[in-house]
């Protein structure tokens, strides 16, 4: 085929994915499994397009990866997960190890697997996903807390288990302290790096005045890949590095920062599309039915036993040591959201590209990872808004980031927030004036039955009720921490010792 109908086929596939996010978004289930199916569409078992290069599916997916990490840095709110980063390190550390040891461990005997095949499924199952995370986890009202744990754990947790994959992929076998000290200087180098080059990015774009505002979003994205590819240079974790990097940047106060963090978005868009669509056309459907049994008996282990013990093993540690405290509800909840995605099946195709293991046990490896990722995604992901219902842990009333690139906004230094008053909310009834917030904060637009109104001191909040506020990245925290005082105790929170934390 000629370079036009290549063009042509690929706009086809992305204008189509663009389509299929739309249905995704309106059933609950995460995109990728849409994106796969074109990949299993047009590949040897559909339109019958070849593609087997497993060592270029594995480098274009790592840089997919540090793409859609770059996009997650760059959009998480500090203030949202910087209370969570202890507890989400612990889950990426100790909670990876023991996810690792929980499948690895009833899969040597249940599907008589050897140690070392036992111990990959393992270590690649044992990342959730941060696209998949980003993606469902954002459309649920969740609190800050608990969708920090998520976002801050599905950026961290990459990096230790592709260290452990590549370790137990390559023919030399390290003995375990010598395993540990490994992965503790990767985590270091990539830390350091992306600490270093995130505010150092910060203060040159602050202080070089580009032609042209495009310019910025650009730059932003190549500082990221700059501490990605300046971490792995030196042997550090790409992964960590380029999240913390964009971590940085993304809650700094830089030029056109709100066009920066929608770019990011959309390449990572395109990032999810190419890597899903390439992964769909590595996978050979022909073959999967003999993985399909081995596929979900590790993925029931992984779900039903690994995830909700790693859960209680790390719970139990942030207790011990005092960092945190999680209750049963916030378990189960962090138990089931476990997404995998992309991650596992990226990982999956690093034993594969290696001469130390043998193809078809590589291959095998692949197929049930592919499994596991499509029946288990299919399960938990239309579920999770059901799920968190159920356990008590939404918090509709919750500020949501609305990205708006207004000159005025930035020379505030303010944020536009929206908030939605849920129906059982004791912000109804409320007059503005009595919400009493900071005086850097204003409730500028009141949307109320399709229509819009600006409000005065005495207007009164009705239930479904939306409310544009904005308000100082000062006093921001203040503002979120009143309105949800006042939602769950009504004007007079404060006498009834309700300060919304």
């Amino acid at each position: 085929m000629d370079m036009n109908v290549w063009l042509l086929l690929g706009a086809g596939i992305v204008i189509a994915s663009i389509v299929a996010v739309r249905v995704a978004h309106r059933s609950g289930l995460p995109s990728l499994l849409i994106f796969l199916g074109f990949g299993l569409v047009i590949g040897e078992s559909g339109f019958g397009l070849q593609f087997e290069d497993t060592g270029l599916a594995q480098q274009m997916g790592l840089i997919a990866l540090a793409i859609i990490l770059a996009e997650g840095g760059l959009t998480t709110t500090w203030s949202h997960v910087r209370g969570s980063i202890p507890t989400a390190v612990v889950l990426a550390t100790a909670g990876v190890a023991v996810s690792i040891a929980a499948v690895a461990l009833p899969v040597r005997f249940l599907l008589g697997m050897d140690w070392r095949t036992a111990l990959l499924l393992g270590a690649v199952l044992a990342s959730t996903d941060a696209a998949a995370v980003f993606s469902v986890l954002r459309r649920l009202p969740l609190p800050p807390r608990l969708s920090g744990i998520l976002e801050a754990e599905s950026g961290f947790n990459d990096a230790p288990v592709v260290i452990a994959v590549v370790l137990l992929s390559t023919n030399a076998s390290p003995s375990l302290g010598v395993a540990l000290l490994e992965v503790v200087f990767e985590l270091v180098v990539g830390a350091a790096a992306g600490l270093a080059i995130g505010p150092v990015g910060v203060y040159a774009l602050r202080r070089v005045a580009l032609p042209a505002a495009g310019l910025y979003p650009i730059a932003v994205l190549a500082l990221a890949f700059a501490a990605y590819a300046g971490a792995a240079s030196l042997h550090g974790s790409g992964f960590l590095a380029v999240y913390l990097a964009a971590l940085v940047m993304g809650n700094s106060r830089m030029p056109h920062r709100a066009a920066s963090r929608g770019f990011a978005e959309g390449v990572a868009w395109l990032a999810q599309i190419g890597l899903f669509v390439m992964l769909g056309l590595l996978a050979s459907p022909s073959e999967m039915s003999t993985a399909l049994v081995p596929g979900l008996v590790a993925g029931l282990i992984l779900v039903a036993v690994a995830r909700p013990l790693s859960i209680v093993v790390s719970a139990l540690l942030l207790r011990i040591t005092g960092v945190d405290r999680l209750n049963w509800r916030e378990q189960a909840f962090l138990s089931w959201a476990g997404l995998r995605g992309a991650v596992p099946i990226v990982l999956a195709t690093i034993p594969w590209a290696a001469t130390s293991i043998d193809d078809a046990t590589a291959k095998l490896v692949f197929n049930e990872v592919f499994v596991i990722v499509v029946v288990y995604t299919l399960l938990q992901g239309p579920t999770l808004p059901w799920v968190a219902r159920r356990l008590g842990v939404t918090a509709p009333e919750e500020a949501r980031d609305l990205a708006v690139e207004s000159a005025p906004l930035e020379e505030l230094n303010a944020d536009l927030l929206q908030i939605r008053v849920p129906p059982a909310s004791k912000l109804h009834g409320v007059e503005v004036f009595e919400l009493r917030l900071p005086s850097d904060a204003q409730v500028t637009l009141v949307v109320r039955d399709g229509k819009s109104f600006v409000p005065s001191e005495s207007t009164r909040i009705r239930a479904d009720d939306q409310l544009l506020v904005v308000a100082t990245a000062a006093c921001r925290e203040v503002v979120e921490k009143r309105i949800r005082a006042i939602s769950r105790r009504g004007k007079l929170a404060g006498w009834f010792g309700e300060h919304g934390s």
